[in-house]
């Protein structure tokens, strides 16, 4: 972990009902979307965001957790198989980018779910989420 990293209290947990429009509103971020591999169709669509979360949750197969910093959402983490091979996908808010925040939290969740082979990718030009996963043993 970085410095900066080590200052700041990473923890995951459980998604609640109160994280959805915090969770929301950094998934709209033009800039983080730009940066993502894979976003929602229409990123404004509250309703959708809602059905698809609803969706999620109610998945046995799939994982997901919040990311706090020092007890604030800082975003989320999951492992699904959506596209056949269990993969593990996160968003971090751009108000915590570039703190060691994503490795911290990919590490964590590495930790908690144990099934391998698990997958990550992310959009050629994203830099800073390919070198979280190089960090954290993708290759």
């Amino acid at each position: 972990m970085n410095d900066k990293t080590t200052q700041r209290s990473v923890t995951l947990r459980a998604l609640l009902d109160d994280d959805l429009p915090i969770l929301f509103e950094q998934q709209r971020d033009p800039v983080g979307v730009q940066m993502a591999a894979f976003t929602a169709k229409d990123p404004d669509d509250w309703p959708a965001y809602l059905a698809h979360m609803a969706k999620v949750r109610a998945d046995p197969t799939i994982t997901n957790r919040v990311i706090l910093v020092e007890g604030k959402v800082a975003g989320s983490i999951a492992v699904h198989s959506w596209f056949g091979e269990p993969e593990i996908t996160y968003w971090i808010g751009r108000d915590f980018w570039g703190n060691g925040v994503a490795t911290a939290a990919v590490r964590l969740f590495l930790a908690e779910v144990t099934t391998r082979p698990l997958y990550g990718r992310a959009a050629a030009d994203n830099a800073g989420s390919i070198r979280v996963l190089e960090k954290c043993g993708f290759v």
